[in-house]
């Protein structure tokens, strides 16, 4: 599986918000992230970083 897990980074802390994201889509100023049950969420914001072995994604709220 490489589904990656979706964080809200504020300072040093990381909030999970999504599990299982197969899709991460550019959307109105934000990202809109889908997980591979179908589930949405967007967040406005932009990406603080990735780790791709790790399979985690960082967004940082604007």
């Amino acid at each position: 599986m490489c589904e990656a897990s979706a964080y809200i980074v504020d300072g040093d802390n990381q909030e999970l918000i999504m599990e299982a994201v197969d899709s991460v889509e550019p959307e109105d100023g934000g990202y809109k992230l889908i997980n591979i049950f179908g589930e949405q969420k967007f967040v406005k914001g932009t990406i603080h970083s990735l780790s791709l072995v790790d399979h985690k994604i960082f967004l940082k709220k604007s």
